[in-house]
């Protein structure tokens, strides 16, 4: 794949920062090359996961969550400012030109448009950053084509200590205390099935959720025989305390999921 206007001669800075992704193995952030990617020009990097395009649209990654930038009162997230330096060295590298591939659902509720970045070679932006430990996989359907490479960059991130992965993320559910994207372990207590979809309880004050438009992704026999067993889930945690809607009994987070690679079930 050969983008049109790309420069012979990237900066040295971005040179570098390629150099060093392309050192992985291959297998850590190799994903399917693109067919026919639309070719667009970058005007700037929003942050570690969002593109601002020249013909004004905005752009969000599918398959990765960076860390987030400070805004809105809350404090700056690790390695959320090396999330945006790494995706501006790659698309910088490519001559502010990439490589878009919408997923089947076209937008977001915000009204970016969701697609896989690509550079010249046919790349994927996204396993790339993850296999730097540049952020998070995530898989949220229908856009989940990518999932299954973009999940070997993460691992090898992981494996490695890679970036965020230098000290873990990873939370209980007693050490929840905001909404927002987050990594959970804890044993499952009870999976329950009612009119809302399938209930998975932890031992602490969190449930996780499948609804029934989402369960057909789901091995429903593996669901049934959590119970007893260590789970990490991620995703966006819902504080249900804020919306009013926590009865008696009930945890007060709920993490919604709709792909089973939100879920890993742990030794």
């Amino acid at each position: 794949m050969v983008f049109h206007g790309i420069s012979k001669k990237a900066s040295l800075v971005g040179a570098f920062f390629m150099a060093a992704l392309f050192s992985l193995d291959a297998s850590a952030a190799s994903c399917p090359k693109p067919h026919s990617p639309e070719i667009v020009r970058v005007a700037r990097v929003v942050d570690g996961d969002t593109l601002k395009l020249a013909d004004g649209r905005s752009v969000r990654l599918i398959g990765v969550n960076a860390p987030e930038l400070a805004h809105r009162g809350r404090s700056e997230e690790p390695f959320a400012v090396a999330a945006k330096r790494g995706l501006e060295q790659l698309v910088a590298a490519n001559d502010d030109e990439v490589g878009l591939v919408s997923g089947r659902q076209g937008k977001d509720k915000y009204g970016r448009t969701l697609a896989h970045a690509y550079d010249a070679q046919g790349n994927n932006l996204e396993s790339r950053l993850l296999a730097e430990g540049l952020g998070y996989l995530v898989a949220i359907a229908p856009n989940t084509e990518l999932t299954a490479c973009q999940q070997v960059a993460e691992r090898e991130a992981r494996s490695a200590g890679l970036g965020l992965w230098k000290r873990s993320p990873v939370q209980t559910p007693q050490q929840l205390h905001e909404s927002g994207f987050a990594l959970v372990r804890g044993r499952v207590e009870q999976v329950e099935r009612n009119r809302g979809g399938i209930w998975i309880d932890f031992d602490g004050p969190l449930v996780l959720r499948i609804d029934f438009r989402s369960l057909d992704n789901f091995d429903a026999d593996a669901l049934r025989n959590l119970r007893g067993r260590q789970v990490e889930a991620r995703g966006w945690v819902i504080d249900r305390a804020e919306r009013g809607s926590v009865k008696p009994g009930q945890a007060r987070w709920m993490l919604p999921l709709t792909d089973p690679a939100m879920m890993e079930v742990l030794p």
